[in-house]
């Protein structure tokens, strides 16, 4: 595989990603892993990310020296770019002129990374510093008007520096480069297909299960899904899905996933009401990390009870989650430096329930997922649901949850999705929703004043939910939308739409 060694890059994750769509299985480390570590994992090529520090800091991040003697080949990114160049004696200093944006590179040799490029290339840089001088035993392989050393490679130990993003779709040929590191430096395989991906899987699940029983949580999102059919598959009806209606979900949507449970054999399947409880423990609660923890417990409280019976006479030994690659990247579960954005849901049951924690899906992205899940044949309507939280509408309502404003949020939220499917703009957004603010806003209905909530609405584009924009819903649509809310569901007399961008917002609300 390939190793992308995370210097507090934004781009970390798009690096993987690229390097995935070419067909290599690639993991993010965090930037100070040892590099005996790395010598025991079966690695082709690593690939040193960009970051926000400057080498020229004394506590800015370095890698383990020891990786450069490893004899693997090295990509430099931008910060790791001239962390390789300052670590190997070269020297970095504060650019002249700073580049961020769109550039055009001069190759010199259509060779190495550079092959069968052109030897003039539009790239995208984001720097203050520079290279200006290079590492004994290197050579200078592109350069800009503003930076002499925008590319560099030593040929003999496979080791090259780039001072600008291939990742991003800006760079013109980033992909091609990208491809001519892992193919043509590290001789890397094309592995990463997801037909073996799932088999692997299955095959792994299958090993590390042997003849146990496993238990699921379903929440009605895709990942968990995905998780609970693919060890459906590899342990048949020694799985225990247990399917909560906690009264957070979307509008049908428990009777939808029910039935698809049921219909392709599913025969432990335990379906929970606790629609009161969930409520009852959120009254009153407005802190969003502590309405998280009440969800997560409560649901680990339900299936508790739920299963017993099936725990007296199976002793089931493993939970499975549908944890995803971005979501332990968010919730710090690397080791790495990332800061704890927010605290997953599915990252946050207690370990008092004894279990093995069994995670299929932890080192996937999203859209990864839900190839595998038409690999495996599950519905389209499901599959390519937009993403939806594991405490499902509980974190779509700011401030306190309570029966009135979840009843208000599904129907809005009912509304937007159909409309956006009407228009057939649903499947080109990533993720849209409606939110409720604890908010009223006076208004004017049928000549009387109204004293009501204001519904959000929020409608993103991303490819690996580390980061997003806001999607362009045509103006008459979000007209359209605004006005069927505003006359349908009694309780809102206002709409809004959201246009922060992640960073600096998150996906949801809370």
């Amino acid at each position: 595989m390939i190793a992308v060694l995370d210097f507090g890059s934004q781009f970390a994750h798009l690096i993987a990603r690229r390097v995935r769509d070419l067909g290599v299985k690639t993991l993010i480390f965090p930037f100070d892993i040892p590099a005996a570590e790395l010598a025991e994992r079966k690695i082709s090529g690593i690939i040193f990310s960009g970051g926000p520090s400057s080498v020229l800091e004394k506590k800015s991040p370095r890698p383990d020296k020891g990786i450069f003697t490893l004899g693997i080949p090295i990509l430099g990114i931008c910060y790791g770019h001239q962390v390789m160049a300052h670590m190997l004696g070269g020297k970095v200093a504060r650019g002249r002129d700073r580049e961020f944006g769109k550039e055009i590179l001069r190759v010199k040799e259509s060779a190495g990374i550079f092959q069968n490029l052109s030897l003039r290339e539009t790239v995208w840089f984001s720097h203050g510093d520079q290279v200006v001088e290079l590492p004994r035993g290197f050579k200078s392989t592109a350069s800009t008007p503003a930076c002499k050393h925008a590319a560099f490679a030593d040929e003999d130990s496979r080791l090259s520096g780039i001072q600008f993003h291939p990742e991003v779709t800006h760079t013109e040929h980033g992909r091609k480069i990208l491809k001519n590191f892992i193919y043509t430096l590290c001789r890397a395989k094309k592995d990463w297909v997801i037909a073996s991906v799932e088999e692997n899987i299955i095959a792994e699940t299958r090993a590390l299960v042997g003849k146990e029983h496993v238990l699921v949580g379903i929440s009605g999102g895709v990942d968990s899904l995905v998780a609970a059919t693919l060890i459906h598959r590899a342990i048949g009806n020694r799985l225990h899905a247990v399917l909560v209606d906690t009264g957070l979900m979307r509008k049908g949507e428990i009777l939808e996933v029910a039935s698809y449970l049921r219909k392709h054999g599913f025969t432990n399947l335990h379906a929970v009401d606790a629609k009161e409880l969930f409520l009852r423990r959120l009254r009153g609660i407005t802190d969003p990390e502590q309405k998280r923890r009440i969800i997560g417990h409560t649901f680990v409280n339900v299936f508790e009870k739920a299963i017993a019976g099936e725990l007296k006479r199976h002793a089931i030994r493993f939970f499975a989650q549908g944890t995803i690659y971005p979501d332990r990247i968010e919730s710090a579960g690397t080791g790495g430096t990332a800061a704890k954005i927010k605290s997953h849901h599915n990252l946050a049951l207690p370990e008092k329930l004894g279990f093995t924690i069994l995670e299929p899906l932890k080192d996937l992205y999203k859209d990864e997922v839900r190839r595998i899940g038409l690999h495996l044949g599950l519905p389209k309507e499901l599959l390519f649901r937009h993403p939806f939280p594991g405490p499902g509408l509980g974190i779509r309502i700011v401030g306190e949850v309570t029966r009135e404003k979840l009843d208000i949020l599904r129907e809005a939220d009912a509304i937007f999705i159909e409309e956006l499917r009407r228009a057939k703009e649903y499947d080109k957004i990533w993720m849209a929703f409606a939110a409720l603010l604890s908010l009223k806003a006076v208004g004017v209905m049928g000549d009387a004043r109204t004293y009501e909530y204001m519904v959000a609405l929020r409608a993103v584009d991303s490819v690996d939910t580390m980061s997003a924009d806001w999607h362009k819903i045509p103006a008459p649509l979000l007209e359209k939308i605004s006005n069927r809310i505003v006359r349908e569901v009694r309780g809102v007399n206002r709409v809004l739409y959201d246009v922060t961008q992640k960073p600096p917002g998150t996906m949801e609300y809370e």
